[in-house]
């Protein structure tokens, strides 16, 4: 069946780092006060398997972003000690090794240009040229550059899908459908309903 524009699903993960630093609640606020509704949530240690199916990446995606670390690396006249594809295949094997060291949050919302909602209120991957205002500028300094160099993820707080499909393939990996809950909000009647009485729906 297909879905209305209001049903549009995202994906987030919250990372280790955002449990342990206590911002759970701050990361939920944010989100919420945009109109998106929660339909489900659990906490649990990610296993490696279905990390590496959740990220999901090719060569060229390893290359293009080992490339820009090496070009990260270079600008800062910090040491270039391998190829480019491999710095890239490092990002996942540091991302995999930062997920399973603790607790995270995971998360599907739903509404209006979910997806594009929420990379809006996260910011950009890369925490210390994130907007501030966004939730990586906000509250964390973390660059690629560093992270690279002490071989480790960049702890950039959430994880959240950036297509609407790719919310789908996430979703179905960390969730069973029938763990989604389907309900109405107030909220929703006065951002969707076209009359406001409760009879345009």
């Amino acid at each position: 069946m297909k879905k209305l524009p209001h049903q549009e699903r995202t994906f987030i993960i919250l990372k280790p780092d955002t449990v342990q630093r206590g911002l759970v609640g701050e990361v939920i606020k944010r989100i919420e006060r945009t109109g998106l509704k929660c339909t489900a949530m659990k906490m649990f240690v990610p296993d490696e398997e279905r990390l590496v199916k959740h990220y999901n990446k090719t060569d060229e995606w390893f290359l293009k972003k080992g490339t820009n670390v090496v070009n990260d690396l270079m600008s800062q006249g910090l040491p270039i000690t391998k190829e480019p594809i491999e710095y890239g295949r490092d990002i996942i094997r540091t991302i995999v090794k930062y997920m399973t060291a603790g607790p995270v949050v995971a998360m599907v919302w739903e509404g209006n240009q979910s997806v594009q909602v929420v990379m809006k209120v996260v910011g950009t991957t890369e925490p210390s040229t994130s907007d501030v205002g966004t939730i990586r500028g906000d509250y964390t300094i973390d660059s690629y550059g560093h992270a690279s160099y002490e071989n480790r993820a960049v702890r950039n707080l959430v994880h959240c899908s950036d297509a609407p499909a790719e919310a789908e393939r996430e979703i179905a990996i960390w969730f069973k459908e029938d763990e989604i809950m389907k309900y109405t909000t107030a909220q929703e009647r006065i951002l969707y309903d076209v009359n406001l009485d409760g009879e345009g729906e």
